[in-house]
C-alpha cells in the first residue's frame, strides 16, 4: 500500500488501473469572512490577497496483478492567508468589485481541482503510476498558475473594468457549463 500527497494545485498506458475519487469540494461564493490575515505592510497598493491550495494524495494498492487508486482532490481557502486592506475600502460597491475579483483567483482554483479529477479519473496507469500521476498534477497546475497570472495582468488587479468584467463572463461560462462532479467517474 502506498500513500503520495502532493500540495498546489498521467500518460495512459495499456495496463489498467482502477481509479476512484474519494472526496471533492463544491464551489462556493467567497465572503468577507474568508478574509481573516492581516495584509502586509509592504503591499504597495493591494487592497486584497486570496490564498488557495490543492491538495492532491492518493492510496495505491495492488490486488489481481491490478493497480488501484483512490484519489483525493481537495480546495482549500486558506483564511488565514487570505486578506483584504479594508482600510482601502471607501464603499460597499468597492468591497463587492474586490470580492468579486478575488472570487476569481478562486474560480481559477476550483476550476484547476476539477480538471485534476477528470483527468485522474480518465487516466490509465502503469506500474510508474507515481511518475505519470505526478506529471498530470504538475502540467495542469502549471498552466492553472500561469492563467492566475494572466488573470490578474488583463484586469490590472480589478482596475480595469472592462477586461474584469470579460473574465467575469468567462468564468460564468466555464461554471455553468462544467460537467458533474461525478460525470467522468
Amino acid at each position: 500500500m502506498t500513500l503520495k500527497m502532493f500540495r498546489a494545485a498521467c500518460l495512459c498506458l495499456p495496463l489498467a488501473l482502477l481509479t476512484q475519487l474519494v472526496s471533492a469540494q463544491s464551489f462556493r461564493r467567497l465572503t468577507t469572512d474568508d478574509f481573516r490575515s492581516t495584509p502586509l505592510p509592504n503591499s504597495r497598493g493591494v487592497v486584497a490577497y486570496t490564498n488557495c491550495s490543492i491538495h492532491f494524495s492518493y492510496q495505491a494498492t495492488l490486488s489481481n496483478n491490478n493497480y488501484r487508486l483512490n484519489f483525493n482532490v481537495s480546495l482549500t481557502m486558506n483564511h488565514d492567508k487570505s486578506w483584504i486592506d479594508r482600510a482601502q475600502i471607501i464603499s460597499r460597491d468597492l468591497l463587492t468589485e474586490v470580492l468579486k475579483h478575488e472570487q476569481g483567483h478562486y474560480n481559477i482554483a476550483y476550476l484547476e481541482q476539477q480538471e485534476v479529477i477528470r483527468a485522474m479519473s480518465r487516466t490509465r496507469f502503469t506500474s510508474n503510476y507515481q511518475q505519470e500521476a505526478m506529471g498530470i498534477f504538475n502540467r495542469i497546475d502549471a498552466r492553472y498558475k500561469q492563467l492566475n497570472l494572466d488573470y490578474d495582468e488583463d484586469t490590472e488587479h480589478m482596475q480595469n473594468r472592462q477586461q474584469q468584467h470579460s473574465w467575469d463572463v468567462y468564468f460564468n461560462k466555464r461554471l455553468e457549463y462544467m460537467p458533474p462532479e461525478n460525470a467522468s467517474l
